[in-house]
């Protein structure tokens, strides 16, 4: 069994090292802020001073960051994992970043002999916890090979897509349709309470037919409450989502929900609701709708 690293403890990164240590990896994890490896200490993983100690103590070295600077910097900063990775190292990029930010940072790894999947992923905190999240996977077959069984102990779900940022483009694509299917649950919710419906019978009645959905099974209840606690935050959706613009623009595609979506998102995050959960998207309904 391959030896392990993890950087990035965050919402989701701590519980997907967790369940790597569960399923028995020898594992050591690093945080950028102190005070996030409690939890797996006491599963017994080491805790590493730097990312290039990570990377010297294990095969495997899964990232799970915020955003492209954040995985450069632990990737190539001052003892970052290039500074600790041998030839033969595979590095496993779960954050949610550009396919052409992916690319460069791959190249820039193989001239040292270490290889690199991109592998993103979705499913929320939930599915971080649960070990059942759907992750996307680009990169050499061999290497996205290798990473399989460390990938299959975080997620239920786990898809070879293609070339290296083939994972990072199929998790555009997701956030895009996580986009409609928000704004459409929670446009269909405030309808439902104007009309004078109650919410979580309608609720009860939709989520067996063509409505049905991730978002209305597990978010509803808290669009009819107005209570948004994080699973996935607004901030980090609209980066993905702004992310997903750019692809559009590269190709020529039109995303008007996706951009509708933005936008709402940049006002909730002016607002201060940057750190609630994406199913926030309802707090703006329901204010335009006098709620």
């Amino acid at each position: 069994m391959e030896r392990v690293g993890f950087c990035g403890l965050g919402t989701m990164g701590g519980a997907m090292a967790a369940n790597l240590r569960r399923a028995g990896f020898p594992l050591t994890v690093w945080n950028r802020s102190a005070g996030r490896a409690a939890e797996l200490l006491e599963l017994r993983a080491v805790q590493g001073a730097s990312p290039a100690a990570v990377a010297e103590a294990s095969d495997v070295v899964v990232i799970c960051v915020s955003d492209s600077p954040d995985v450069e910097a632990v990737l190539f900063g001052p003892e970052g994992v290039s500074a600790g990775a041998s030839p033969g190292t595979l590095v496993v990029d779960s954050s949610t970043i550009s396919p052409t930010a992916s690319r460069d940072f791959a190249a820039r790894l193989a001239a040292q002999g270490v290889a690199m999947v991109d592998a993103p992923v979705s499913g929320g905190s939930e599915g971080a916890q649960k070990a059942t999240l759907t992750i996307m996977v680009g990169g050499e077959p061999a290497d996205v090979e290798r990473a399989r069984p460390v990938l299959e102990a975080m997620g239920r779900s786990v898809t070879h897509m293609g070339p290296l940022g083939a994972g990072q483009a199929t998790k555009a694509v997701n956030q895009v349709m996580l986009c409609g299917t928000y704004l459409g649950v929670a446009e269909g919710l405030v309808l439902a309470i104007r009309a004078g419906l109650d919410p979580e019978q309608v609720v009860k009645a939709l989520g067996g037919g063509a409505a049905a959905s991730w978002v209305l099974e597990n978010r509803s209840g808290g669009m009819i409450a107005d209570e948004y606690p994080l699973g996935f935050k607004v901030s980090l959706h609209l980066k993905d989502v702004m992310i997903a613009l750019a692809m559009a623009r590269e190709s020529g595609v039109a995303l008007p929900v996706a951009a509708m979506a933005a936008q709402i998102e940049n006002g909730l995050v002016a607002q201060g609701h940057g750190d609630d959960d994406v199913s926030a998207l309802a707090r703006a309904i329901r204010a335009w709708s006098g709620l």
